[in-house]
């Protein structure tokens, strides 16, 4: 009867992580400003596929093509802005939706890998799965962001499961849609997704040493073709339409950026410069409030299985097919941390491929020591901290930055007048102008000199500023933000 009672406990509360994790989510998406860099970065590049209509190249800034990702994270945030305008939630709904269907597929693979146990336990682990990625550090945060990171687990997420599911119970259905994972991960991040799906299988195949059965298992005479013929068209057109894409997405992007520490190439931005190794420090925070859980979890399973061999030289199916089936989620765990240990170059959203094995793996761990319910309310605090985080980040009391403020204030008064600013133009302002806030290389007061129309100005804050600012009889203050201040300045 406890076991019963436990049961359902847990599955409510794993349903309740699921429901609160989206609905805080849904709730947060234009709740704070997309922020410099990353966010503001894409936003800005799927505003300007919105409005030009080009939906083949993204575009850094007008006339100025984007080589360094595939389109698809900007189709997807420059499809919301069609259909909802221009504003935060238009831009970061399409991520969340796509985060949305990665737990579906991580719920329906973790429903589908016993089917000898009942329904109930099976819907339990199936709603556990789901909840536990949800709240984890990363999947959370990301999942709701303007980043090419959802799309990308999406991609590689569908793959891996339905390879399993096809591997287990031979299915066409589920054998095309591991071509069509590798195309929604090739239009996400190119073939870093068909590397890290393809040493994902190596590793488990030689572990296991089912190499044959691997390579049988998968239709590949109408996969391939299927998988050609859904990616490969944007490759070819994007070169025609931008010569010398392909050298630098292949060359620079793929190989440069991951080998080379602080790699000076990058024509977008500048190299990230993390010690090599980084990457498992990454993977331990992104899995929080989970990872000592998972820990616990996995020393004990490891106890377990040595006492197991100690007593019994035999295993039933049932057995090897589990031993294979932990065995498929950790090579899927371990290849994105493996294959970027030895890189500099790195975010910690790069952990985020690996989050939905991380949580089939907990729940698999869960089935053969299970845990208190309780222990799995620790998931409410990622929710809870995401809230707050929105919050500050709302009230502007994070390092964060975005010119959001200046912006409104600005399109209030704007008129005909110009927009500039000196010396760097933050991707945030050209998002919340529209376009209109030009950067120039220049002193506040040559550029005064050089207006012939009324102008605003943003430029850094200081103590020089101010007093510059007072020096200047056609000119004065507008609005103060964090680093920056907005200056009106009428012509001579």
């Amino acid at each position: 009867m406890s076991k019963a009672v436990n049961q359902l406990s847990l599955t409510k509360i794993a349903i309740t992580l699921v429901v609160t994790a989206i609905a805080i989510r849904l709730f947060t998406l234009g709740f704070f400003p997309l922020m410099d860099t990353t966010e503001a970065r894409y936003g800005e590049m799927a505003r300007i596929m919105a409005e030009t209509g080009n939906w083949i190249t993204p575009m850094f800034d007008y006339n100025v093509p984007f080589w360094g990702k595939p389109p698809l994270f900007t189709w997807m945030s420059a499809a919301g802005i069609s259909v909802f305008g221009l504003n935060e939630f238009a831009v970061r709904l399409p991520h969340l939706l796509a985060g949305g269907l990665i737990l579906s597929i991580v719920g329906l693979l973790a429903y589908k890998i016993m089917p000898s146990r009942i329904s109930s336990e099976r819907k339990q682990e199936a709603w556990l799965a789901a909840g536990i990625l949800a709240t984890t550090a990363t999947f959370i945060v990301v999942a709701g962001a303007v980043m090419t990171d959802t799309a990308l687990t999406l991609g590689i997420t569908l793959s891996m499961a339905a390879f399993w599911l096809n591997y287990k119970n031979k299915s066409t259905f589920w054998g095309h849609l591991f071509f069509i994972g590798l195309t929604i991960g090739m239009l996400a991040k190119g073939p870093l997704a068909v590397v890290l799906i393809g040493m994902s299988l190596f590793i488990w195949a030689l572990f296991n040493k089912t190499w044959m059965s691997m390579f049988r298992s998968l239709p590949w005479k109408t996969g391939i073709p299927l998988f050609l013929a859904t990616s490969l068209p944007w490759y070819v057109i994007a070169e025609y339409s931008s010569p010398g894409f392909l050298n630098y997405f292949i060359i620079g992007e793929h190989i440069k950026r991951f080998l080379v520490s602080g790699w000076q190439g990058d024509l977008y931005g500048t190299a990230h410069k993390e010690i090599k190794g980084t990457i498992w420090v990454f993977a331990i925070a992104s899995a929080l409030p989970w990872t000592p859980i998972f820990i616990y979890q996995w020393v004990k399973s490891l106890q377990v299985t040595i006492k197991t061999k100690r007593e019994t030289k035999t295993q039933q199916d049932d057995d090897t097919t589990e031993l294979s089936y932990t065995s498929f989620l950790w090579a899927w765990l371990l290849a994105p941390l493996l294959l970027f240990t030895f890189s500099g170059n790195i975010l910690s959203s790069y952990v985020m491929p690996s989050l939905p094995a991380f949580a089939l793996l907990m729940v698999t761990y869960q089935r053969n020591n299970p845990l208190s319910s309780k222990v799995y309310k620790t998931g409410f605090i990622a929710p809870a901290l995401i809230l707050i985080i929105a919050i500050l980040l709302r009230t502007e009391v994070t390092s964060k930055q975005s010119e959001k403020g200046l912006m409104q204030t600005w399109s209030a008064q704007a008129q005909n007048s110009e927009l500039i600013y000196i010396n760097k133009r933050p991707f945030s302002a050209q998002f919340y102008s529209r376009g209109v806030a030009v950067e120039r290389k220049i002193k506040l007061e040559v550029a005064v000199k050089e207006i012939t129309k009324d102008t605003y100005f943003v430029t850094r804050k200081s103590n020089e500023t101010t007093f510059l600012i007072k020096s200047l009889p056609q000119c004065k203050l507008v609005k103060e933000a964090k680093k920056r201040v907005l200056v009106f300045c009428t012509a001579s």
